[in-house]
């Protein structure tokens, strides 16, 4: 008599890119029996990994969550779950920093499943020549002729100016014992986004990246985005996806590494087959090719670099490449989500002209130096 797979509950988020490929591919293992839930892209966001890791075995998270997941022990060290050498043959395949984001004071805590990071997207019919800006001198001059939207609500207000910092070759520290940022950089950073703020199209600030790639799509309202997370859900021969702008011509691509990481909670019995089930959705054959044709958007290299996964997807990994090859990490400290929900705040009211930018970055430096609860959970 055999005995029933092991069961486990996950969690991921709730759009096709999250879900789909996950949910696919436990149905077709019957070795093991995961029920996927599904949140929203702002309780992903959000949420505390504590209160998830108490309901859930499987988690599917951002890596800036890993700080206070750490200070409350959250997580199962994923050496403990799936062993060195998997690891090891894993760290070299993800494409730009992707497995790099999810390594914390020496271990390994989650595994890239999705990679994403902040790219441009553009309506090929409306920017002029077709062609994506290069620099964010460009990105000014073109919202003075076609719709130019920011990604600015939730949590990507700040995450934009980061960008731009990290293009002006100064990204913000990792520590809130370091310096922010200088004041010429971060001045610089959030007027740019003042400029482009002032002719954006209406209503665009409150909408999170999905809902700015409907509207793209839906209507011409929105021409050109500088900065909005990738989605190959929505990349088309119209609108397209191109690398995120440079302060200067064949400068770094200044952009934030987002996408999601797979951990196992504390309360997860590992088994066996869940090791078998982890392995296969980190395998080269499924970033190639299940994860694809899943909505899927896969964190091999080899898979961002084959030239059929690239052609399906109307070439929106060869076009975004650069950019997430030279991504920014966002600190993982306890208290960083709390300092970015607070900075995101601070860059919409200067975006809006509510707060100067002197003030505003002031208290982003403020914000910043006071949102470290622990020390432990600072990056190494």
């Amino acid at each position: 008599m055999t005995g029933a797979a092991p069961a486990y509950r996950g969690i991921t988020w709730d759009h096709p890119r999250g879900r789909d490929a996950l949910r696919a591919a436990a149905a077709a293992d019957a070795s093991v029996e995961i029920d996927w839930h599904a949140h929203s892209l702002e309780h992903f966001e959000s949420h505390p990994i504590d209160e998830l890791a108490r309901d859930y075995d499987l988690i599917v998270l951002d890596h800036p969550h890993l700080g206070e997941a750490l200070e409350l022990g959250s997580l199962q060290p994923m050496e403990d779950v799936v062993g060195p050498e998997l690891l090891e043959r894993w760290a070299g395949a993800s494409v730009g920093p992707s497995f790099e984001s999810y390594r914390l004071n020496g271990r390994q805590w989650a595994l890239p499943l999705d990679a994403a990071t902040q790219v441009a997207a553009l309506r090929s019919d409306l920017v002029p020549g077709g062609t994506a800006p290069e620099t964010w001198a460009e990105v000014e001059r073109l919202a003075a002729e076609v719709p130019v939207a920011l990604s600015l609500a939730g949590p990507h207000a700040f995450l934009s100016f980061a960008s731009i910092c990290a293009a002006l070759g100064d990204p913000i520290a990792d520590d809130p014992a370091l310096p922010f940022v200088s004041e010429i950089t971060g001045s610089l950073a959030l007027n740019i986004l003042r400029s482009i703020g002032d002719r954006a199209p209406a209503g665009s600030a409150a909408q999170n990246p999905i809902t700015l790639l409907e509207r793209m799509t839906a209507s011409d309202e929105i021409a050109y985005i500088p900065l909005v997370y990738g989605y190959v859900t929505y990349s088309s021969p119209v609108l397209r996806f191109a690398d995120a702008p440079a302060a200067l011509p064949g400068g770094r691509r200044g952009s934030t590494i987002g996408g999601t990481g797979l951990a196992v909670s504390r309360r997860a019995q590992v088994t066996p087959e869940l090791v078998a089930h982890i392995a296969g959705l980190l395998s080269e054959e499924t970033q190639r090719d299940f994860i694809p044709r899943h909505a899927g958007q896969p964190s091999a290299r080899s898979a961002w670099t084959d030239a059929d996964v690239d052609r399906a997807a109307a070439g929106f990994y060869r076009s975004t490449l650069a950019t997430i090859e030279g991504s920014w990490v966002r600190p993982r400290y306890a208290g960083y989500i709390e300092f970015q929900t607070a900075a995101s705040a601070l860059v919409r009211e200067v975006v809006a002209g509510s707060l100067p930018v002197a003030e505003g970055l002031e208290r982003l430096r403020s914000a910043f130096r006071s949102s470290v609860r622990r020390t432990e959970g600072v990056a190494s």
